[in-house]
């Protein structure tokens, strides 16, 4: 007895029909929620390698954005922290000056020296505790800051120098005479330039950081 087998070709024809139906909806609906039209080698194997390449250097870009503005965000607390010491040298100032006027008693000369002493002191405490996430500004080492687009690397430098008293060489502390006083502010004039020259390197440091 011999066997016959039945088929239903256009069966199988709409079957693979409706196969194929489905499956572009699916990849089509996928690129539709993906937002993308490439999500898998089989998509566009030659594109999807550039399409990766294109988002490692889009992520290394924004890093780097990241980078420069923490970098630029240190030297701005840097130069806050520089501006409260101006204002601290110009207060000296008047009190050298005052201190090198003849016909003060020596209470006078006194309580205008342990004024002065005690802005040494504060000018000390802003360089030591003077901090940007949790990292001391003023130091002796240089801080690099780092940006790639993956092509091309790139270190910038930023210092800020160790800020202290002594650094400023503000070595006279008394005002026992006037020849002290006067031997002060020209100390305190000194700082007062070097202070300036600083804040100006930091500030052109600031605006290469943020072009």
């Amino acid at each position: 007895m011999s066997l016959g087998v039945l088929n239903n070709l256009n069966a199988i024809y709409a079957e693979n029909n409706l196969n194929n139906t489905s499956n572009s909806l699916s990849k089509t609906l996928q690129q539709l929620s993906s937002g993308s039209r490439i999500n898998s080698g089989a998509d566009d194997a030659a594109g999807l390698s550039l399409v990766n390449g294109l988002q490692a250097n889009q992520t290394a870009l924004t890093q780097s954005v990241t980078n420069a503005t923490e970098g630029a965000g240190l030297l701005q607390v840097a130069d806050g922290a520089l501006t409260q010491v101006t204002s601290l040298l110009n207060r000296a100032v008047t009190l050298a000056t005052e201190a090198s006027n003849g016909g003060l008693s020596s209470q006078e000369l006194t309580a205008l020296g342990t004024e002065y002493n005690n802005i040494l002191t504060e000018i000390d405490n802003i360089g030591s505790n003077t901090n940007f996430n949790g990292t001391g500004v003023f130091t002796s080492g240089t801080t690099n800051v780092f940006l790639t687009d993956l092509a091309t690397n790139y270190n910038i430098g930023i210092t800020t120098t160790v800020l202290s008293s002594s650094n400023l060489a503000l070595s006279t502390t008394s005002f026992a005479t006037s020849s002290d006083a006067q031997t002060a502010l020209d100390q305190i004039n000194a700082a007062i330039t070097s202070v300036g020259a600083l804040r100006g390197q930091i500030g052109a440091s600031i605006l290469q950081l943020q072009d």
